[in-house]
């Protein structure tokens, strides 16, 4: 499958992009705060599940249809990042103080 070359580069771009995010999520996930380590670990799955699927979706349009499992895996580890978190926001939730009101 051709595809337009501005396409090719604008995917590209956003990989690059993704991986430079990588960066500061590491440097967070060593950090000395528990809470602030496991936030960004969660993150740190999101953005990578996102690396992995451009990756994927860059490939399967450039190179070969197989390479769409791969972005098939990212959006499944993006979707796990965000269950996680939707969790973790609910547990938050029902632990909070109820102060009488409504």
């Amino acid at each position: 499958m051709d595809l337009p070359v501005w396409s090719v580069w604008i995917i590209s771009g956003l990989a690059a992009l993704q991986a430079l995010a990588l960066v500061p999520l590491i440097r967070r996930s060593r950090g000395p705060d528990p809470l602030l380590r496991s936030k960004a670990r969660i993150d740190l799955l999101e953005t990578a599940g996102s690396l992995v699927a451009l990756t994927g979706l860059l490939l399967a349009l450039g190179v070969a249809e197989f390479w769409s499992l791969l972005a098939l895996v990212g959006f499944a580890l993006m979707s796990a990042a965000y269950v996680t978190n939707g969790l973790r926001l609910l547990r938050a939730r029902r632990r909070r103080p109820r102060d009488g009101r409504g």
